[in-house]
């Protein structure tokens, strides 16, 4: 099914591509069958793309558990600790990227080696949870078709345009996001201690923190792109199409006042809708900054902040409004984003390459985990977010 949404993806592409050539020659009747022809083609994406939704959430419910959990770990745990390399699936990296807790106490028992290094941040951002992702493991690139602006009907007096030609309503205009793979490394160390624990647990340990660096990586990316002048993975900040056009709104931001989330909630969506299902991205400090404006009574609180879960996401309430809201830290200052994290489309290249060296750390008595994996992504919904960026010159 994947392979065939892929392929009703591209025939889409084509058909576009053939009825804007249609437009632009003035081919009418071409122009109609090869739109019809797209529409048809949407319907089947729509079911397909429903299918795979509801295969999505199976996957991430039927991780292995029990003695087939066990087998597996022991399996992989000795593999490991010969240096040899072992590889996630797309299948279990889109679980441990969906589940901010990836190891349960099923399998890690408790022991007197010291296997963790303490400290660092308790909480990975929350976004993983949130955007889009796709399986495209043997592909080179991928490509998803969006609207920029749909058909606008034309209208006119009837008695005074009797007889007479009408005007021409305003033509579609599409664009296309394209999402390519780009490398990623990560890098974890533990005490070698871990040695010490079963293979079961030291692949639970060494999976953790291999999932765990991929997360962070990947949510950082999801924001900020590869930070290349020419990027190969979009971030939401930077996100174009594939003509070089900016995706997302921006909001110039002076500095956070009360009006800002304001101008941002307002800039979303199109003119005859408030954005729905739409959330706020920013750092702690922005979020503390927000908790700190006062009203006109200079002890109450304009905004009320209540965090849930780990404490990385929450709510803005604004009135009779509700802003969810997602601590990222990787954003700069007054770098606030607003929109639908359903919006940006994370691909999965392939699998997840986890190894075990004693070399680079090998003074310090330290195993180092190395990770590599292929991940692209774009925003693949016409103003998809709207990005506040402090304003030039503060």
């Amino acid at each position: 099914m994947k392979r065939k949404l892929i392929q009703l993806a591209s025939d889409r592409s084509a058909a576009l591509n053939a009825a804007e050539a249609a437009l632009n020659a003035g081919n009418n009747t071409e122009y109609n069958s090869q739109m019809e022809k797209v529409a048809n083609l949407n319907g089947e994406i729509a079911t397909v793309k429903a299918f795979l939704e509801e295969k999505e959430k199976k996957l991430l419910e039927d991780a292995p558990s029990g003695a087939e959990a066990r087998d597996m770990a022991e399996e992989r745990g000795a593999c490991l600790m010969k240096g040899q390399t072992v590889n996630f699936s797309t299948a279990e990296v889109m679980r441990g990227l969906r589940n901010s807790v990836t190891i349960t106490g099923t399998i890690v028992q408790p022991t007197g080696a010291g296997s963790d290094i303490k400290g660092g941040d308790s909480a990975i951002s929350g976004i993983l949870e949130q955007v889009t992702v796709e399986d495209l493991t043997g592909m080179s690139a991928y490509e998803a078709p969006y609207v920029v602006s749909e058909t606008e009907a034309a209208g006119a007096d009837i008695t005074k345009q009797s007889g007479k030609a009408r005007s021409d309503s305003t033509d579609p205009v599409f664009a296309v996001a394209q999402i390519r793979p780009y490398e990623v490394t990560t890098t974890s160390y533990v005490d070698r201690n871990i040695s010490k624990l079963s293979p079961a647990d030291y692949y639970a340990k060494v999976q953790a923190m291999a999932l765990r660096a991929l997360r962070r990586k990947v949510a950082a990316l999801i924001v900020n792109g590869d930070g290349d002048g020419s990027p190969i993975m979009y971030g939401i900040k930077g996100a174009k199409n594939k003509a070089a056009e900016d995706i997302c709104v921006t909001q110039e931001i002076a500095a956070i006042d009360e009006n800002t989330l304001d101008e941002l909630y307002f800039a979303y969506g199109a003119d005859t809708e408030m954005g729905g299902a739409a959330s706020l991205l920013l750092r702690k400090q922005d979020l503390k900054a927000i908790g700190q404006l006062r009203g006109t009574n200079e002890k109450r609180r304009l905004y009320t902040i209540a965090p849930t879960g780990n404490g990385n996401q929450g709510t803005i309430t604004d009135g009779g409004v509700v802003i969810p809201y997602t601590i990222v830290p990787d954003l700069s200052e007054l770098d606030l984003i607003y929109g639908s994290l359903l919006n940006y489309t994370l691909g999965l290249f392939g699998g997840y390459e986890v190894r075990v060296s004693d070399e680079v750390k090998a003074v310090e008595r330290m195993h180092t985990i190395l990770g590599d994996v292929a991940v692209g992504g774009n925003v693949t919904v016409h103003h998809g977010f709207v990005v506040g960026k402090k304003q030039a010159g503060d």
